[in-house]
This record gives C-alpha cells, structure tokens and sequence, in this order.
C-alpha cells in the first residue's frame, strides 16, 4: 500500500510539471540586414554560446527561407550567416541579404519541454521527436 502510495505521489509530480514555452521575440536590425532574437533561455545560450560553430546555433534557432508551399517548410535548408552573442540577445546576420518581400521563419526547438514520461504520454508527440515553434517575419 505504502508502495503505491509513493508511485502514485512520483504520477501526480509528473503530471503536475508544465513549463510554459518561452517568450521569444524576434526584430530585424541593422537596415533589415540581420535578425535579432531575445527571450531565449539562458542557461543554453550560455551552452551554445561557448561553440561558435553554425551547427550548433542551427540546432536551436535555424532561420529558413518559406517556401511557396508551405507543408514543405520542414524540408528546406537553414539559411547560411552567422551568429553573434551579445548578453542575452542573438543576432543573426545571413551570408546573403534577406530579400525584399520574402518570408522567412525561426524555428526555436523547445528542449526544456516534454522531459517526464508524463509529458509524452499525454502529448501527441513521439519520444526522439523535438517540439519546436515557428516565428514568421518578411523582410
């Protein structure tokens, strides 16, 4: 009984444990040239912000270029520039000019989301499969 007292108490925890998805904002800066991004979490700007390899800033806010057709947005390849850290705000500069009237979007990857078991099981989402969010802008 006391066993399952304890699960059941380890159940309600994770249950329980919601985190709310970030506040991100993004702005075009520098004549429209470069894209500012603020309100990312802290502790993995501080992580990815001691590589400064592309890779790495594409494996959390990968700018895209939207295509035509949009359910192709998943296949596009992230826009080449590069990354600058400047306290806790991310400024992204691509090797070619944004251009005039095209859309483009961040995608902002959620890893503090969906970390229990709970969390999976009463989401839609696979374990392996990282939730993210979309931020749209036009130049």
């Amino acid at each position: 009984m006391k066993k399952a007292f304890i699960l059941l108490l380890f159940i309600m925890t994770g249950c329980a444990h919601k985190s709310a998805a970030p506040v991100i904002h993004i702005t075009l800066i520098n004549n429209q040239q470069s894209l500012q991004l603020t309100g990312l979490d802290a502790a993995i700007l501080a992580e990815i912000g001691r590589d400064s390899s592309i890779a790495a800033w594409q494996s959390l806010v990968p700018v895209y270029r939207m295509p035509v057709d949009t359910d192709m947005k998943d296949y596009q390849k992230p826009q080449p520039g590069k990354y600058d850290v400047k306290d806790s705000v991310v400024v992204f500069t691509p090797d070619t000019p944004f251009l005039k009237q095209q859309t483009y979007f961040v995608r902002y990857y959620l890893f503090e989301q969906h970390n229990t078991t709970m969390d999976y099981l009463n989401s839609d989402k696979k374990i392996g499969e990282q939730q993210h969010m979309d931020l749209i802008f036009k130049q």
